[in-house]
């Protein structure tokens, strides 16, 4: 029996590693695996891996017993013998075999681990995907033999696609890297890749047919400095910019995803993004006198394709080659974001309107993508289009990929069409922000942090039971105007993209995302960090960037990553690897009318950081009523001139209006001016005493001062973020002060507010005096 000293010091022990014992089942009912398994039924014992154990397979030529062996031979110097299995009883193997998976769903594996032998069952991809959940029950760190636990596992996927995009136009990837990004989203499950390879900055598929496609198309003069939305006016870098894959590179990419039953997608923008098909050949424009160019810049541009009888043509040349390179079943074709000003003002356009009885410019769109996919179906392939396919009516077989949330997804599905779920909004955009925007690399803006992508279920409750099974499966998707390099593009990705595969992968039921995040992925990650892969790295389990009020400051903290250090500080100073090492939970407490301050940072042993957590907890007693007796409704606000970086900016600034308003919503300031400061003073009532939560969701930064205490932090310029802080207030009235500023992109602002024994909701200006 344990002392309690001993015991308490194996507690510690514990907390202080963050390591979760794969055998223990109620720290890891899922064995460390991801995406998390149908069914795992862990048994007693180990089966120890070593240099003598053989691997046998029905053929020691298929490509996931290649595989296997070439792993084990690569990452832990293992040369184990391959053999031809028998089908009788051997000792100290790896069996890999297609006997018994008669009733597995497609992809489904069987992964059996005994102490005397490993089975894994299954055929094609299923025998494939096994393998990687065998993999993952490895060590991390390279020995002489190797401990694996044994258990029965049963699994198969949830949806049959299973996608990540890589937009390769706005910056380009070599054939190196593209293998790489393959071999993660294998080890993930994943098995459909979407290759973005033409778009308005650069063509990037050599069409043997058109060579000026790559030889001016692949070509743009310089890139944009910065994020377009607030660099005004925009600077550019000077520095010529290309690249493309020849058709031999694509092949090679094309078999070496077929090797991991990877499906590779070509996506081929029509009839908009086509500005540097344009630039290659202005004939297939509608005004061929403009001097046409690949573009530098990143957004919408009006120039698109004219749908004339010489555009279809070339572009059904150009299907031709890529449907001769790419087997897959699906041709993605665009079909986004195609402005139809030009086509207004186009006589061949507008004549092609009349002449077919076109309703309008959107009709036309769709007699394009329908006739384009006669073409793609005359070939035994099928379309894939983004969801504006639907404007116009959605061609007879084309499968939809919503993008703009999941109301394109929902209304396909419900005419019986092929849906591909894959909403920006739901945190499957991979090029938005992990965290607030001001604190991560240069972005496009957004929100997108592991837990919302996890929390995604493409089964919409809207889609009626019966139409259900028209959604195929979920894809993410990573645009690169901000992503210039392969470092980056692996911060963005990762761990996302294994949030994603147990979105795609694992029944709902089986879903747990404490289990994932805190149990998981600090295993996943320190795998990455000892392979060589960038990642970002999160907070420390159990720190937040919070304010709230209390008498004492608990700290209770995991590490994100296996083997990473927790750094923290209570001085306000910003931690590094000179602070204290977090080891064991503790508690500080607070005087009254005192705050503490902790700051916590992870360090992983390459180096990596994670950002700073800030946590402020104040011992305030309740703060009294005020003293006020106005009546007229609303709240005072005063509008100043100039670009901010701060709320702190906006004091002493340039007053442009004052006024009374009942409402916090800026768009009638939006309006004048492209960038503005707003102070929003007034008075509220509050009917009971109590904590009360404020928060401010703002694109960009934002403040709340209570009787002129700050409440709300949310400051800084950044992309659409709430913050929240909370408040003890005595019953009576209180002063409100809301600070905001617009740095020139998007105006949003937004007041929530919790009080005790309610919901959260919007706080509205029309509820308070001035």
């Amino acid at each position: 029996m344990l002392s309690k000293k001993r015991l308490l010091i194996c507690l510690t022990a514990l907390l202080t590693t963050g390591y979760a014992n794969a055998q223990t089942p109620n720290i890891d009912p899922n064995m460390g695996i991801i995406p998390a398994p149908v069914s795992v039924l862990k048994q007693v014992g180990t089966f120890i891996l070593s240099q003598e154990t053989s691997i046998q397979a029905d053929s020691v030529n298929n490509k996931a017993v290649q595989f296997l062996s070439s792993y084990l031979q690569n990452k832990f110097a293992l040369k184990n013998k391959l053999q031809a299995y028998k089908g009788i009883s051997v000792s100290n193997a790896i069996v890999l075999t297609s006997t018994g998976t008669e009733n597995l769903p497609a992809e489904g594996y069987r992964l059996t681990i005994e102490p005397q032998r490993i089975t894994v069952a299954g055929k094609g991809a299923g025998l494939f995907y096994g393998v990687q959940s065998l993999i993952q029950l490895l060590p991390i760190e390279r020995a002489a033999t190797a401990k694996i636990p044994c258990a029965r596992i049963e699994d198969y996927p949830r949806f049959g696609y299973r996608g990540m995009h890589l937009d390769v136009c706005r910056h380009f990837f070599t054939v190196e890297f593209v293998k790489r990004y393959l071999d993660l989203m294998a080890a993930y499950k994943l098995n459909t890749f979407h290759w973005h390879l033409t778009d308005d900055q650069g063509w990037r598929i050599e069409i043997k047919k058109y060579p000026r496609l790559t030889s001016v198309g692949s070509q743009r003069a310089q890139t944009l400095i910065g994020n377009y939305h607030d660099r005004m006016p925009q600077q550019f870098d000077g520095m010529p910019y290309g690249g493309f894959y020849t058709q031999d590179q694509i092949r090679d990419v094309v078999a070496y995803a077929q090797s991991k039953y990877i499906t590779v997608v070509p996506e081929i923008e029509m009839p908009g993004h086509a500005m540097a098909a344009l630039a290659a050949y202005p004939e297939l424009s509608c005004d061929t006198k403009l001097d046409y160019k690949v573009a530098e810049t990143w957004g919408v541009f009006n120039n698109i394709f004219c749908p004339t009888e010489k555009t279809f043509g070339f572009l059904q040349d150009v299907l031709t080659e890529v449907i001769d390179l790419f087997p897959s079943k699906y041709i993605h074709i665009g079909g986004d974001e195609a402005p139809k000003v030009v086509w207004k003002s186009s006589a061949e356009a507008q004549a092609i309107i009349k002449r077919l009885k076109l309703k309008d410019e959107h009709g036309l769109q769709s007699y394009f993508i329908q006739r384009m996919e006669k073409f793609v179906n005359s070939k035994g392939r099928s379309i894939i289009g983004w969801d504006e396919i639907l404007e116009g009516g959605l061609a007879p077989n084309a499968t939809v990929m919503s993008w703009r949330g999941e109301a394109g997804g929902i209304a396909a599905a419900k005419q019986n069409h092929n849906v591909i779920m894959t909403p920006s909004s739901a945190g499957y955009y991979f090029d938005h922000s992990q965290a607030r925007s001001d604190l991560e690399p240069l972005g496009i803006g957004g929100f997108a942090p592991l837990a919302k992508t996890y929390a995604y279920n493409p089964q919409s409750s809207a889609i009626p039971a019966a139409q259900q099974k028209y959604v195929l499966g979920v894809q993410a998707n990573l645009w690169t105007e901000y992503i210039t390099t392969e470092n980056k593009v692996e911060y963005m990705i990762m761990p996302r993209m294994m949030a994603l595969s147990e979105v795609a992968w694992t029944p709902l039921a089986n879903k747990n995302y404490t289990d994932f995040a805190e149990t998981r992925i600090p295993k996943h990650l320190a795998w990455a960090d000892a392979n060589k892969f960038n990642y970002r790295v999160p907070t420390a389990i159990g720190a937040k960037d919070t304010a709230y009020n209390a008498q004492q400051l608990t700290v209770d903290l995991k590490v994100p990553v296996n083997g990473a250090k927790i750094y923290y500080s209570i001085d306000g100073y910003d931690p590094n690897e000179t602070n204290d090492i977090y080891t064991h939970p503790f508690t500080l407490n607070i005087p009254s009318d005192q705050y503490r301050e902790l700051k916590t940072i992870v360090i992983t042993p390459t180096g990596k950081r994670s950002l700073i957590t800030r946590t402020v907890v104040t011992n305030h007693t309740p703060m009294p009523a005020v003293s006020f007796s106005g009546t007229t409704p609303g709240v005072k606000y005063e509008l100043v001139a100039g670009s901010f970086t701060e709320t702190g900016q906006l004091d002493g600034a340039r007053v442009l209006d004052t006024g009374i308003t009942k409402t916090f919503n800026t768009a009638a300031f939006k309006k004048a001016n492209r960038t503005f400061g707003v102070t929003y003073t007034g008075y509220f009532n509050v009917d009971a005493d109590g904590k009360y939560i404020f928060s401010t969701q703002s694109d960009d930064g934002s403040v709340i001062y209570i009787d002129d205490t700050m409440v709300v932090d949310n400051d800084g310029k950044h992309s659409l973020y709430e913050q929240p802080g909370e408040v003890l207030l005595q019953k009576g009235m209180h002063k409100f002060t809301l600070k905001y500023f617009e740095a020139g992109a998007f105006s949003t602002l937004r007041v929530y507010l919790t009080m005790p024994g309610k919901p959260k909701g919007e706080f509205s200006a029309a509820n308070m005096v001035n």
